[in-house]
């Protein structure tokens, strides 16, 4: 990476030189004329082995040697066929780029459809061409590469690409030798989370389920991918709740700074406190003088905010620790000096407008205003969230921001982030700032998640509900009989929390989903009970084979990967798209397709082992009498995308099931 960034400069600095030298202009009458342009034709020639040397690197699909990176075939052929359609058409400027896999095996393994659109292009332009031409001009044009081997040309333009097996074969030979590595980063960027942030007194539900599991698999492909991820909970931990919840607890727990009061149920306890908030007329009192003393930042009352707050934070992590969910929290407190700075930031630049009492920042395309500081000059989610984002920009220096709530957030972040862009905080062509906004959750009835009396349901209830029916699960197998205890005990968390988790992520995040146990602890189709089991079986065919890790790895350098079977190439095809499916999640955050793709790996897997033979066994004994190693080695390259995948998703499979 670093030499072809280095090639890059030496091409620009040279180019730069040649057109000094080019313009005679620039050139006054010198004895020194003819050996100037001889350095004019030294670097020509520089250029040009500086360019091959690049398109080499580039285009031969491989990572350069001793790179253990995985490739995008996709990218790879994206550049080579980027190539060949600016000497194509010229006259285009930013011609279209479109190279897909291709959906029908017969047609080749990829195409390149830009043909018909350069056609139309060029059209407006008053330049009429069929665009069967154009693309005989980029077959033409395509330079040489250890990628393709032929190209054909169908119906009004399609160009199809079959790849060369021996390319296919190395690629997977390096996966099974080096494991499942990431493709090169350009930069190592710095990415912030902003997810699952509960409200502090109050359970945590079902709608901080999706947010929670949805931005710990986001932070999972950012990290792997190389990315600096800090994931940030951002709790409801300040406002004026906490005058009542403090009010409270002086009047039941009036020792509460010396004995630490056994609130068991902070639910409750909230409830018992609005209901006094809503009835009492002097506790309301009480309970506003409570806000203003905790914001003054009185001993007393910061103890007892701490004392509630920590309640809640030993809740959220035992949801944290059964969903493995690693968070930092940073919530609303962490912001109230920030708030101060921003507002008057705004207001220096006279973005601020008074209306009955409040300010308000209006964003021009924007259908509603930002309410800085109410009329009582308390400050709103508005400001908490213009805060965090400055701070996320300044302090942090990230790169990527993305905010995981439901999608009726939608609008307000939008306003946030125009404000934003208005006041010059950040480019939206430099940082990403991102809204990643998600639909509810629904009964069976197709109506919001309740409970049958109404009430929200808890989270914890849910996931411990997900515990006894795994076990049931694995019960109705008749694992229980063969596995151990412990055994059995991590294949039921295994079960529970991974099929709670695929059943989420396998929906696309922006509509609403079904929550079902019995469709989601079903062993058939795009489910991860049926995923874990079809991994549990693929490690198991070594197993019964009696071959180890060591054995596999060893064998791994030795042999070649082997695709004459149709079965054989289309699943190492199938391995291989694993980082264009994870650059895709890059680019739209819709994790649901590295779900589809884990379940097409398995289903072409299936396929695969039905039609080749990877053991033959001695039919009256048992014994294994030959392995076909090649094939073995594409069980386990099947297996570490599986597994690989599994973790992204923030899933554990385990060895037995």
């Amino acid at each position: 990476m670093t030499v072809c960034l280095h090639q890059e400069q030496q091409i620009q600095s040279l180019s730069a030189e040649l057109r000094v030298l080019k313009n005679p202009e620039n050139l006054s009458p010198s004895p020194r004329l003819d050996e100037l342009r001889e350095e004019n034709t030294r670097l020509k020639y520089r250029v040009n082995i500086l360019k091959r040397s690049l398109q080499d690197d580039g285009l031969h699909g491989l990572a350069p040697p001793g790179c253990r990176s995985m490739v995008n075939i996709n990218q790879q052929l994206q550049h080579i066929f980027g190539q060949a359609i600016r000497a194509s058409c010229p006259e285009l400027q930013d011609p279209p780029l479109a190279v897909t896999p291709n959906q029908q095996a017969k047609f080749g393994d990829y195409q390149c459809n830009s043909a018909m659109a350069m056609a139309q292009m060029l059209k407006v332009k008053g330049i009429k061409t069929n665009p069967r031409e154009i693309a005989e001009r980029i077959v033409q044009n395509l330079p040489e590469n250890d990628i393709i081997q032929k190209t054909e040309i169908a119906g009004p333009g399609f160009i199809n690409i079959h790849l060369k097996r021996a390319f296919v074969s190395r690629l997977l030979k390096n996966l099974l030798v080096n494991g499942v590595q990431p493709p090169p980063l350009a930069a190592r960027k710095k990415v912030v989370v902003d997810f699952s942030s509960p409200n502090i007194a109050k359970e945590m539900h079902v709608g901080h389920l999706r947010s929670t599991i949805i931005g710990d698999s986001m932070c999972r492909l950012f990290e792997f991918l190389g990315y600096d991820v800090l994931r940030l909970n951002h709790v409801g931990d300040w406002g004026t709740q906490f005058g009542m919840l403090i009010a409270h607890l002086q009047d039941k727990f009036p020792d509460y700074l010396t004995v630490s009061p056994p609130i068991s149920d902070l639910q409750a306890f909230y409830k018992e406190s609005k209901k006094r908030f809503d009835e009492e007329e002097e506790f309301k009192k009480r309970a506003y003088q409570c806000v203003v003393r905790l914001q003054s930042k009185e001993q007393d009352f910061i103890k007892a905010w701490h004392l509630i707050c920590d309640v809640s934070r030993r809740e959220f992590q035992k949801v944290y620790d059964s969903l493995n969910v690693r968070i930092l929290e940073r919530g609303e407190s962490y912001y109230q000096e920030l708030m101060t700075d921003v507002v008057k930031e705004f207001e220096e630049k006279g973005l601020v407008q008074m209306e009955e009492g409040r300010k308000l920042v209006f964003v021009p395309g924007q259908s509603i205003p930002l309410t800085v500081v109410k009329s009582d000059g308390g400050y709103t989610y508005d400001t908490s969230d213009l805060a965090a984002l400055h701070q996320r920009l300044f302090e942090e220096n990230a790169d990527i921001i993305i905010y995981v709530t439901d999608s009726g957030q939608g609008t307000h972040f939008q306003v946030v982030f125009a404000a934003a862009q208005m006041i010059g905080w950040y480019d939206p062509q430099v940082t990403r700032v991102e809204h990643a906004g998600f639909g509810v959750v629904l009964g069976e009835d197709k109506k919001k998640f309740k409970t049958r009396s109404g009430d929200t349901v808890r989270l914890m209830d849910l996931l411990d509900e997900g515990l006894r029916r795994s076990m049931d699960k694995l019960k109705e197998k008749d694992r229980d009989k063969v596995l151990s205890p412990e055994e059995l005990a991590t294949a039921q968390r295994a079960v529970a929390f991974g099929c709670i988790k695929y059943a989420d992520l396998s929906h696309n995040r922006i509509n609403d989903y079904v929550f079902s146990f019995d469709k989601m602890l079903d062993d058939r189709g795009n489910t991860a009970a049926y995923l874990l089991y079809a991994l549990t079986r693929i490690r198991s065919i070594a197993r019964l084979a009696n071959i180890d890790e060591v054995a596999l790895r060893k064998s791994a350098e030795t042999t070649e990967v082997i695709l004459d079977h149709e079965k054989e190439w289309k699943l190492g095809k199938c391995i291989l798209r694993f980082p264009e499916i994870l650059q895709k999640i890059l680019d739209d955050l819709l994790l649901h397709t590295l779900c589809d793709f884990l379940y097409e790996l398995a289903t072409t897997f299936t396929e695969f082992y039905d039609s080749c033979y990877c053991v033959e066994k001695d039919r009256r004994t048992g014994q294994v009498i030959k392995v076909n190693m090649w094939r073995m080695l594409l069980c386990e390259a099947t297996a570490s995308i599986m597994a690989k995948g599994f973790e992204i998703l923030g899933i554990n499979p385990v060895h037995r099931m």
